[in-house]
């Protein structure tokens, strides 16, 4: 495959007829995407879990109310006990994935040691596993319109509330998924 056809910085928004629960009305941020595969983290899933619960858990203390209250999403399916954080601006972190010249996505205890006394990023989403795919499979699955892709705007995960974005990011094309078929065609 040619190095152009490969996505990062995307929303995968799910078709309405993609009926998979793990990913029924998901909007993934895709961050890699190589010969070897895919991988992303969906930004609309939430838990019944908070950041201030996940910090407890790792002895990691914080009395900021915003940082305590603030919300865990669902990743994805695959490592759910490992987290990640997708912020902005980038940071000086020990296991950065560099999106884009602003986004960045961490693994490392450290930017959640920083989080937890108001010294980490700006802007931050917090998630527990990932959505993977292996060689091919991403690039099947949009040839058979289980995905919408569009560039991604960090707009919608860091401003608009999670209920609002699956639609949200369909907007960006000028899609609205409520009038789309959940037929497949191919002309």
């Amino acid at each position: 495959m040619a190095k152009s056809t490969y996505m990062i910085d995307q929303f995968l928004i799910a078709m309405p007829a993609l009926q998979d629960p793990n990913f029924f009305h998901g909007v993934t941020y895709l961050c890699e995407h190589t010969a070897e595969g895919a991988m992303g983290s969906m930004v609309n899933r939430p838990l019944d879990i908070s950041l201030g619960e996940v910090l407890g858990q790792m002895n990691i203390e914080t009395r900021i109310d915003a940082v305590i209250q603030q919300p865990i999403f669902l990743g994805g399916p695959v490592q759910c006990e490992r987290g990640f954080v997708i912020h902005k601006p980038h940071g000086d972190w020990e296991a950065t994935l560099k999106v884009t010249d602003e986004i960045a996505v961490t693994s490392s205890r450290d930017i959640l040691e920083a989080i937890a006394v108001g010294e980490g990023p700006e802007h931050c989403l917090v998630a527990l596993g990932y959505a993977g795919w292996g060689p091919g499979q991403l690039e099947r699955e949009m040839r058979e319109n289980a995905w919408l892709s569009v560039p991604a705007s960090d707009r919608i995960f860091f401003g608009v509330p999670y209920e609002q974005r699956w639609e949200a990011a369909a907007a960006l094309t000028g899609v609205d998924l409520n009038r789309i078929s959940s037929h497949v065609g191919h002309a």
